[in-house]
């Protein structure tokens, strides 16, 4: 059944200790707008006779992603690309295939978006693993936090960064050195995939574990441990040994590759993310003393979010979709083909009942409007 997914809601109440409480939302209010929008996006799968999972050109996009990924790989540690700089170009591109697999695959995938199949949804969504993060922790940080709590500091990392230089709340504590943050952020963005492959994923599993957020991936701890082992010692295996042992440069050309190919999916991610929820309109709500927030789950998902370049079929293609972050927020169980027909509905049905729709017109604005927020974060109240 296509419904709005508040998985926080669904999965997690029981789960949740007193130190991250759960944040209910009003059924009441903006009732009238949930009824309505899921009735007219059920009846354009229904009318059309399409089902809201993956179609052909979504398996052709996989196939592209993952070789875009692997076989600049292969061509280096079989011997057929010897010359340095094409060595660089083929870690860079390895990035960028990063960057594709996991918004255009694997992000549908741990949607449960992917396919009807949950076994086909599972190993898709573990392509994650394989290009060195861990699916699980990223289910839970993304799915069950950031979909379900979206921009309320504390409960969404996506606002609320581990380190102090960086403030994407105005409800977090300012600090002076923050007033350079629209210039250094990007270098922190640029290490978000490294952290994957070091501290991240072992520290938010130990995290995690004491929240009791682990249980919403129905495995026992101890298996999600020994997976995330073997995944590293995997990935470190055939990104790191082997290429150092096979290829014929200096060892230390390869972690520095490594470093390279990290950086430059990092910076794609976090440009297309960052944009979606950190600008000058959406808002950072705060829960009362209730732990509640007097807002439907739906309306609150489309006052923090943020579409843009809504006319670039290339951007709608390369980021799953995710140029229509406000259709993905309501819809996270739908596949990513469908959001740009959903959208004329959302955007209809939103005006209608006189809430906000954001959306930015380009790329560069809603990069120059993120920056603009960065500006304004790092500057005191």
């Amino acid at each position: 059944m296509l419904k709005f997914v508040n998985t926080a809601e669904t999965k997690t109440m029981s789960t949740i200790t007193e130190e991250l409480k759960p944040i209910r939302f009003s059924q009441k209010i903006g009732a009238d707008f949930n009824g309505t929008l899921k009735k007219r996006v059920r009846d354009y799968f229904k009318d059309n006779n399409i089902s809201r999972f993956a179609n052909a050109n979504m398996v052709l996009k996989t196939i592209f992603m993952v070789s875009l990924y692997f076989t600049p790989y292969f061509l280096m540690v079989f011997g057929v690309i010897t010359n340095p700089w094409l060595i660089v170009l083929c870690w860079a591109i390895m990035g960028i295939g990063i960057a594709g697999i996991g918004l255009s695959i694997m992000h549908d995938a741990n949607h449960g978006a992917y396919s009807k199949n949950e076994k086909v949804n599972f190993w898709i969504g573990r392509v994650l693993n394989v290009v060195g993060g861990f699916a699980p922790t990223w289910n839970i940080q993304h799915n069950v936090l950031h979909h379900s709590y979206t921009n309320i500091l504390g409960y969404d990392e996506d606002v609320s960064p581990p380190i102090s230089l960086l403030r994407f709340s105005p409800k977090d504590k300012y600090r002076k050195i923050q007033r350079f943050q629209f210039i250094y952020a990007w270098f922190f963005y640029g290490l978000m995939t490294l952290s994957w492959i070091t501290n991240k994923d072992f520290s938010q599993l130990f995290r995690y574990k004491k929240l009791g957020l682990t249980k919403t991936e129905n495995e026992k701890f101890g298996r999600l441990l020994t997976e995330l082992i073997l995944t590293k010692i995997v990935y470190y295996l055939y990104i790191l040994v082997i290429p150092i042992l096979v290829m014929d440069i200096a060892w230390w050309a390869i972690p520095l590759g490594i470093i390279l190919m990290h950086f430059i999916a990092g910076i794609i991610l976090a440009a297309i993310f960052q944009p979606a929820h950190v600008v000058n309109e959406t808002d950072f709500p705060v829960q009362d003393s209730n732990s509640s927030i007097e807002n439907n789950w739906a309306i609150h998902q489309l006052q923090t979010t943020s579409n843009f370049a809504p006319k670039s079929r290339f951007f709608y293609w390369f980021v799953g979709g995710l140029n229509y972050q406000v259709e993905h927020h309501l819809f996270p169980n739908v596949c990513h083909v469908h959001y740009k027909a959903l959208s004329k509905i959302v955007k209809q049905t939103a005006q209608e009942f006189g809430i906000p729709y954001y959306s930015e017109p380009t790329f560069v604005s809603a990069l120059g409007n993120h920056v603009r927020m960065l500006k304004k974060l790092g500057q005191a109240a």
